[in-house]
């Protein structure tokens, strides 16, 4: 290191900032303390932990470490993370729980593990739940109160219960995204989890608990009081039935340059077989995972969480065929991320499918030759066009290089045919490359459109978008859907609420 030599790298500086540990091994005394520091750490802070192993130390003769200055003799056993706050602490979180009229939980991957727990809470709070795009898998869709996400890809339940929430409870989630929080001085604030140093960082919370999740939850329990006024979670129950109508109605709008990739998904999540695992890739793929699928209780899903990079569904579906070898895994990624990874990731699979209980893994491909919500965010935040040179994808045959491989492969360019392709996909016990051929103009539209996002996307287009015509054309197609949906819902509800908060006619929808 430092003579600027061939292939010299400073690999601890390059992992640095997304691991929670990094060493390099330059002496076998040293290499036993470094790798159980390593599986330690990295279960502990649950973070990804890199050793890096030079060529010429790994052919060094191993010796077994002496009781001696400068070397460690280590154990490989990680400590609990049952971290339980102290006793005085978890009687200031129920104080302000049970002085709450309008709980809200906002449950991130960091409450895996306490379902049950999390559960009974919300039940004694009469509390609404929100879950982070990690945190899916924590509560079973079937809980008429859970409203899925907020935010860009989140739900108009889950925007009110911020907008209206007087206490809220940050449960294992590190969500970034403060312009959805409640406003500053709105709602008192609780938050529990393992990583200190996140805790207070996304709002003004009034009490920090240091602990695990379900390890914290199961001694407050018996402090909360039991609420008789369930007013605030039979709303979100409410307006969840109102959202899912509009979510199928959104699913079930012809387009006509492409198949809708919400359809597809909402077809894959009629679908869904028990102890199902889901994966998802940053991009539009992330957008209908979190608008349309629907994990029930023992089926797990996860996509890449704070750096959101693309490319991780492939891997992460082919980890959690060897991780849950008999269930079924579902991966799904756009053709950007497929050509960039995923289309080499299938030559893996080959190789290992025989270790595996089960061989049934479906890929499904979202082909529409674009990058597409970064085509979508330069229309939206910057209120430019989109650049063809890049954000084009070149188009390939996916389902005929799944067949190169004995693969299964299906091609859909039709919305008759998704059905179909997705029975046929979870009739076949082997491995399913879904390729569908998708309208990169389906906006991903927020739960409130905002001026800002109209304004620049009306921008872009005076500029000169290339997909001008068909942009305007199936934005048309989405919005007019969801107002009708919308305005449906409060006719048959009698509420005349608009997405703000403010009191008007339906028609303002």
């Amino acid at each position: 290191m430092g003579t600027f030599n061939q292939q010299e790298s400073n690999l601890e500086r390059v992992f640095s900032d997304v691991a929670c540990y990094v060493q390099t091994i330059v002496s076998p005394e040293q290499a036993q303390a470094v790798i159980d520091t390593a599986f330690r750490t990295a279960r502990v802070r649950l973070q990804p932990a890199v050793i890096i192993l030079p060529h010429d130390i790994q052919g060094v003769k191993m010796v077994e470490p002496e009781p001696e200055m400068w070397v460690s003799r280590s154990s490989a056993v990680a400590p609990s993370t049952s971290i339980v706050p102290p006793h005085s602490e978890l009687l200031k979180a129920a104080e302000i729980i049970n002085a709450g009229q309008k709980v809200t939980f906002l449950v991130g991957h960091g409450a895996n593990g306490a379902t049950d727990e999390l559960l009974e809470a919300a039940r004694l709070a009469g509390a609404g739940i929100v879950t982070a795009l990690r945190g899916k898998q924590v509560v079973p869709s079937d809980v008429p109160y859970h409203s899925q996400q907020v935010g860009l890809l989140g739900s108009v339940p889950s925007l009110h219960q911020m907008k209206g929430c007087d206490t809220l409870v940050l449960l294992g989630t590190n969500y970034p995204y403060g312009q959805f929080l409640p406003a500053t001085g709105q709602a008192r604030a609780i938050q529990v989890d393992l990583k200190p140093e996140q805790m207070g960082l996304r709002y003004p919370t009034e009490l920090n608990l240091w602990g695990d999740v379900k390890s914290t939850l199961s001694p407050l329990i018996p402090l909360l009081h039991e609420t008789t006024d369930l007013d605030w979670q039979q709303t979100v129950a409410d307006e969840m039935v109102r959202w899912e109508s509009e979510m199928d109605a959104q699913a079930m709008a012809q387009y006509n340059d492409g198949v809708n990739p919400r359809r597809v998904y909402y077809e894959l999540n009629k679908r869904l077989p028990e102890r199902a695992i889901v994966t998802a890739d940053a991009g539009t793929t992330a957008d209908w995972y979190g608008h349309h699928i629907r994990l029930r209780r023992g089926m797990m899903g996860d996509l890449s969480g704070r750096l959101a990079t693309m490319l991780a569904a492939m891997p992460y579906a082919v980890v959690a065929k060897f991780a849950y070898s008999d269930r079924s895994v579902i991966c799904t990624i756009g053709d950007g991320a497929f050509q960039m990874l995923g289309m080499n990731e299938l030559i893996t699979i080959k190789k290992y499918l025989d270790r595996w209980q089960s061989p049934q893994l479906i890929i499904l491909v979202l082909h529409n030759n674009d990058l597409t919500q970064v085509s979508w965010e330069m229309r939206t935040e910057d209120g430019n066009p989109v650049w063809n040179t890049a954000q084009e994808v070149e188009s390939v045959d996916y389902a005929g290089w799944a067949k190169l491989l004995g693969f299964q492969g299906i091609t859909v360019t039709d919305d008759d045919q998704i059905a179909d392709a997705w029975d046929a996909a979870f009739a076949h016990q082997g491995v399913t490359l879904l390729d569908a051929h998708t309208s990169k103009n389906v906006p991903p539209l927020p739960p409130h459109i905002t001026l800002e996002y109209a304004k620049n996307t009306a921008k872009a287009l005076l500029k000169g978008d290339p997909s001008e015509l068909g942009v305007i054309r199936d934005s048309a197609t989405a919005v007019i859907t969801e107002g009708v949906e919308r305005v449906k819902g409060k006719l048959h509800l009698g509420d005349n609420t608009d997405d703000s908060g403010d009191t008007s006619s339906p028609r303002s929808e």
